[in-house]
């Protein structure tokens, strides 16, 4: 009795449809690399304005960076540095600060900061913010509008990366899938083609990775991928450090691949096979487990909580992602070009499979905790919203393993050995027999007076090979075909395939976003400190006035501290041009909040002494740009109204 295999297409189709369409909304909002460490701090804060020159300026991070020379440059108004290229490192614990120092007699005016740099796991990020000195002015400086890691050389590395995951997948998977599983496989010429191009793909992204480090990291342009200096200097990064020790571990699955399609296949002593299979197996674990580490020592796995714990989970990830995707390959590979498979092998291949998802389920819900940290990560963050999409995929992928799995099982029912000789006695195969037989014999025929003739015309020899190989390919494709558990089986594996193939790319992805633990604690970390003009000093502002009059023109010193929501001090200092105090009739405050509708809210300061006034408990409700509008009356007619927007936290 023929067994009619099930149709996925329809059902399967629309929810294919539906995961592309869900990613494709999620990829288009995404940067090309986002940032995994983040800038939590800084002083000067973004937006202050300080009386005096700070003597530095001070970067606090969310994870450890690697800083070079230029990863902060300080400009001035009109350009130029400001700063005296001296990276100072002021961490301390678990806080990640860095600063450079200013140079001496720095004029007022508006400060740009330009810091870029590379997070612990490897991706570059960058930022830029301002800062004034006495008063705000024009600056001339224009930041470059290109995300880090962005462009060409980001596209290009990013797909370099995407093939180094797959061929790895492939190269592991489809090695274990023949020790394993199917050891005839390993002279089989589809089969080998498949595992040694995947071994090229690997080699040929990782070189490529490795000499687009430095523009990914730095400038961003393609031409900086041949500069030595720069390549020398990757070299000395962990990155850089990773991607050469992949390289040559490569150099030894180079040597693992030419054993098992070369000595291993012409091997026939069943004992020397069996120590050959026990020395490729114990030293091919451990070089697919060292390249596998190659990606957990310089990515996520290598930075924030448990790092001792999270690396070697993602070696085993990043294995069982391989023995089951790669295996996968293979066994499409096997079972449309091969001329057989046995059915043993399938279920051999099915329980590794089944293995392979329970490790998976296992350490990527211990990553899932790690990366995300709660509920609301996983659906307030990219990183979240991702990782739902690789749980979809995730649930897809099972869904049609458990259909393969059933084929497998009907599969093992069957009386026959080989998956390519049941159902050969049907009537319809038979007729098509009786037809490839009937071709065979013409074409036979045919060269039979060929080699009659004396002179063999060498189009009508060419023409009768293709014959041949015309006759036995339909024969093979009628064989299969014949078959409909295997017809079934294919059709289930293909789909998986189509399906992991999407899987990976939303996982290579997830490589290249900032976790949604780092994202919100980041959030948090800038909540809490607020807004403020500068951390854990109060906020400076200068005025100059002139009120038209007699001793009419001067500056106004106003100091908040500290500077934040709640209670403050507020000191008010009326200077003359020349410095000295000048001794006014009155001053007045005010707080407006625009943003809130809230104000404004009025101070009364009292008089300390000759030009200078004092109120305290001057209370700032809430974080945001508050507008502090000072009065001066010099006289009995004469006043003006100044005004400044701060950024109080």
């Amino acid at each position: 009795m023929t067994t009619t295999a099930p149709r996925l297409g329809t059902a399967l189709a629309r929810l294919l449809i539906l995961a592309a369409v869900l990613l494709g909304t999620l990829l288009a909002g995404a940067a090309p690399a986002s940032a995994h460490a983040a800038l939590t701090g800084s002083d000067p804060k973004d937006g202050a304005v300080v009386a005096t020159a700070p003597k530095e300026v001070n970067l606090t991070f969310s994870e450890q960076v690697a800083m070079s020379a230029d990863s902060i440059r300080v400009l001035d108004p009109a350009g130029r540095r400001a700063d005296t290229g001296e990276i100072r490192d002021l961490c301390s614990g678990s806080i990640v600060r860095y600063g450079v120092e200013l140079r001496a007699g720095l004029p007022d005016g508006t400060y740009t900061v330009a810091w870029q740099t590379v997070s612990a796991d490897s991706h570059p990020i960058a930022g830029a913010f301002t800062f004034s000195i006495g008063a705000p002015s024009a600056t001339s400086v224009a930041l470059p509008d290109r995300e880090p890691g962005g462009g060409l050389v980001g596209a290009l590395y990013g797909i370099a990366r995407y093939l180094s995951y797959a061929g790895f997948a492939v190269l592991v998977g489809g090695g274990a899938f023949v020790l394993i599983c199917w050891p005839r496989g390993a002279g089989v010429r589809p089969v080998q083609r498949t595992v040694v191009r995947a071994w090229l793909v690997l080699t040929g992204a990782t070189l490529v990775m490795l000499l687009l480090r430095n523009p990914y990291t730095g400038s961003g342009e393609l031409s900086d991928a041949f500069d030595l200096a720069g390549l020398k200097s990757v070299l000395e990064t962990k990155t850089g450090a990773a991607l050469t020790s992949r390289l040559l571990l490569l150099g030894a699955a180079a040597l693992f691949v030419a054993v098992l399609f070369g000595a291993y296949t012409r091997r026939t002593d069943p004992k020397e096979k069996k120590d050959l299979v026990f020395g490729l197996g114990i030293g091919g674990t451990v070089v697919a487990t060292g390249i596998a580490g190659t990606w957990a020592l310089a990515e996520h796995a290598s930075t924030g909580i448990q790092p001792g714990i999270a690396m070697p989970v993602d070696i085993l990830h990043l294995l069982a992602v391989a023995a089951w995707l790669g295996g996968l390959t293979v066994l499409l590979i096997a079972l449309y070009r091969a001329p057989s498979v046995e059915r043993t092998a399938v279920e051999r291949f099915s329980k590794v499979a089944f293995t392979s998802v329970a490790v998976l389920a296992a350490t990527g819900l211990y990553q899932s905790w790690r990366q995300v940290g709660s509920w609301s990560a996983l659906t307030g963050t990219r990183y979240g919203q991702l990782l739902l999409v690789k749980i979809g995929l995730m649930g897809v992928l099972v869904g049609i393993a458990w259909i393969s799995r059933r084929w497998t099982q009907r599969l093992a029912d069957l009386p026959s050995a080989d998956l390519s000789s049941a159902e050969k006695e049907t009537e319809g195969v038979e007729a098509d027999e009786t037809s490839e037989a009937d071709a065979v014999s013409s074409v036979s025929e045919a060269e039979g007076a060929s080699e009659a003739s004396p002179d063999v015309d060498p189009e009508r020899a060419a023409q009768l090979a293709r014959q041949r190989a015309a006759v036995a390919t339909a024969r093979r494709k009628r064989e299969r075909d014949a078959d409909p558990e295997r017809s079934g089986l294919r059709r289930s594996v293909l789909t998986e395939a189509a399906v992991a193939v999407v899987l990976l790319a939303v996982t290579t992805v997830l490589t290249t976003t900032e976790p949604g633990r780092t994202e919100e604690e980041a959030g948090r970390s800038t909540s809490a400190s607020g807004p403020a003009a500068v951390p854990d000093r109060p906020v400076d502002v200068r005025l100059p006035f002139d009120t038209g009059g007699v001793d009419g023109k001067g500056v106004v010193r106003l100091s908040l501290d500290p500077g934040r929501t709640g209670a403050n001090g507020l000191h008010i200092y009326v200077e003359r041009p020349d410095g000295k105090p000048l001794d006014v009739p009155e001053v007045k405050v005010a707080l407006t909040l625009e943003a809130k509708d809230v104000g404004p809210l009025p101070v009364a300061p009292d008089r300390i002494q000759a030009g200078h006034w004092s109120a305290s408990g001057v209370q700032i409700p809430m974080p945001g740009e508050w507008r502090i509008q000072v009065t001066v009356r010099t006289s009995d007619i004469d006043q003006t109204t100044l005004d400044k927007n701060v950024k109080i936290g």
